[in-house]
């Protein structure tokens, strides 16, 4: 592998470890505030016990998806200089804006509420976490604008003397039509993560309290909802997809010759070089359907696209990696797929105070590795999909690298994230698997009641 092979490993592996984290984060904030309002009006003790819980689980994936995070965007001065140095004006304004967001807004409200349960006003108390919750929606809404721009740049002018990218429209950079279909597509990727680990967590430890079958049953119900909304919107964003980068979509299909009433592949083999399949099971006009909402509709295929590009941009190759695209493309959608199945068979088993079937229970710790790695994969698929180019149309990878790096640095640093994101794995495993087996009865430093009334 050379310099460049390396850097892209690296942030590969910087970029995916952070991810682990991040649609933990928004939905743990969002589930703790929902529980702790729910206890509120119900005054139900056994929302408050697990809003503590979840709150405890969510300090500690936020403080490593904080740590994990710093070193991504610090990935784009290490290994990517020159494209930060053209195109920093533009994200300059969303990774600032995002870090004061994570550090200020989001760190500072978590620890007002973590600290706060015996010292602050019931209702005020309550909002610290709320904020929390949509701090973290605005901040995945932000910095998600920055990688639409790398998908489809917007927004922005070209300095005739410097050649350096300014942005124009701030709004214009937020509302890029690949962001606004992009953030609920990943909002309910991260609902699928957080439900699926209150699932493990609640069937886990389901024996030595109560309240944990009713974490369980929240965590298969968000998994669910979070699975069939992520369908939804991931339909919309192929759309969308389909508009600004059309050799994406071909290349989820290995569709090398323009088709009208496209079908999709469930299954396909090609050669070594990814070349086209020679055996594929196909679902009649599907891709037509996915890429443009109408079973006879044309779709561009990967050699006339090809033709396309090298007479607009120039001579090169515009294919992306086929075999990584096209798997990649249905592991996401057949994982997502399948965490949704395992959510909707534990409510179905356990309706009306049933118990499930043994299987299914010795099983279900592990769902989290689900969602987590239809998220993974479906980033996989947005990133390797828009090779060459790191913003579209704009500048190609080669030209992003830093200058002047070295093999030995590059692999040197390398080997020091992967010793340490390994080490942060174990930490963060053994914390929460010690929060769970933690009782869950309060410890007496819950605000008290000033009345029996609900408290709106």
């Amino acid at each position: 592998m050379d310099v460049l092979d390396l850097t892209r490993l690296q942030f590969a592996v910087v970029t995916i470890y952070h991810y682990f984290f991040v649609p933990l984060s928004i939905s743990l904030a969002a589930v703790a505030a929902g529980l702790q309002l729910t206890w509120m009006r119900t005054r139900d003790e056994k929302y408050l016990r697990l809003t503590k819980f979840t709150g405890r689980i969510l300090i500690v994936t936020f403080a490593v998806g904080v740590v994990t995070g710093l070193v991504q965007e610090f990935q784009f001065g290490m290994g990517w200089s020159a494209f930060a140095r053209f195109y920093g004006d533009v994200f300059g304004p969303t990774l600032a804006i995002e870090g004061m967001l994570a550090f200020f807004l989001e760190a500072t409200f978590l620890a007002l509420w973590y600290f706060g349960w015996d010292r602050l006003p019931p209702k005020l108390h309550a909002a610290t976490i709320v904020i929390v919750a949509a701090g973290t929606v605005l901040s995945a809404f932000i910095i998600l604008a920055a990688n639409s721009f790398m998908q489809n740049p917007v927004a922005y002018a070209l300095d005739p003397r410097t050649g350096r990218a300014h942005l124009t429209d701030f709004a214009a950079l937020l509302l890029n039509k690949v962001n606004l279909a992009a953030f609920p597509h990943t909002l309910a990727g991260a609902v699928m993560v957080g439900g699926a680990l209150l699932l493990a967590l609640g069937v886990w430890r389901r024996a030595a309290d109560a309240a944990f079958a009713t974490l369980a049953r929240l965590g298969a119900w968000l998994t669910l909802a979070g699975g069939a909304l992520t369908a939804v919107t991931g339909d919309h964003l192929g759309k969308v997809i389909t508009q600004v980068q059309p050799m994406k979509m071909a290349a989820a299909e290995a569709l090398y010759a323009t088709t009208t009433g496209a079908p999709f592949s469930v299954f396909a083999l090609g050669g070594p070089d990814g070349g086209r399949p020679w055996l594929s099971i196909e679902i009649p006009y599907l891709l037509s359907i996915l890429a443009k909402g109408s079973p006879g509709a044309t779709v561009q295929g990967i050699e006339d696209l090809q033709a396309a590009y090298a007479a607009e941009y120039g001579p090169g190759s515009y294919v992306p990696m086929i075999p990584v695209a096209f798997w990649s493309f249905r592991l996401m959608i057949g994982i997502g797929m399948l965490a949704a199945a395992v959510a909707l068979a534990y409510l179905w088993s356990t309706r009306r105070g049933r118990t499930a079937p043994r299987v299914l229970l010795r099983w279900l710790p592990l769902i989290p590795l689900l969602p987590t790695a239809a998220n993974t994969f479906g980033w996989i698929f947005t990133e390797t999909a828009r090779q060459p180019w790191l913003a579209f149309g704009l500048t190609t990878v080669a030209d992003g690298i830093s200058p002047g790096l070295t093999r030995a640095e590059v692999i040197a640093s390398l080997a020091g994230f992967t010793v340490i994101y390994g080490v942060l794995a174990v930490v963060w495993l053994r914390l929460v698997r010690h929060l769970a087996r933690q009782p869950l009865a309060p410890t007496g430093d819950a605000p008290a009641a000033a009345e029996p009334t609900p408290v709106y």
